[in-house]
């Protein structure tokens, strides 16, 4: 059984920075892809970065300049957040799986976390 899990999420004011971390447990080999997706509430699940088992990465264009994407040699992920807005509040959730292509396709692949709340606030 496959599980991430998500930490780093809290309250910042704008401006302000936070790293979010998710680390999966269970039997498994290192993930070709691990990302981020957020959610706010009443919307659609919406891409943040992903990054491939071989170093690529890829950001949506609201976050490209802010937001740096990591992983270490096993199955953790991080994401550096940086000049925090409020219309970055949302849920964080961390995604996992085998398909690369999440990088061009903006897709999500298999294993979600159980999210992380993000709150950008004065």
């Amino acid at each position: 059984q496959v599980q991430l899990v998500e930490s780093g999420g809290g309250l910042v004011q704008p401006g302000g920075s936070l790293r979010l971390s998710c680390t999966a447990s269970g039997s498994v080999p290192r993930f070709s892809a691990m990302g981020w997706f957020r959610q706010v509430s009443g919307k659609e699940r919406e891409y943040v970065a992903a990054m491939t088992s071989s170093g690529s990465d890829g950001y949506a264009d609201s976050v490209k300049g802010r937001f740096t994407i990591s992983r270490d040699a096993a199955n953790t992920v991080y994401l550096q957040m940086n000049n925090l807005q409020p219309e970055d509040t949302a849920v964080y959730y961390c995604n996992a799986g085998g398909r690369r292509g999440i990088l061009v396709t903006k897709q999500p692949n298999d294993y979600w976390g159980k999210g992380t709340l993000v709150n950008v606030s004065s």
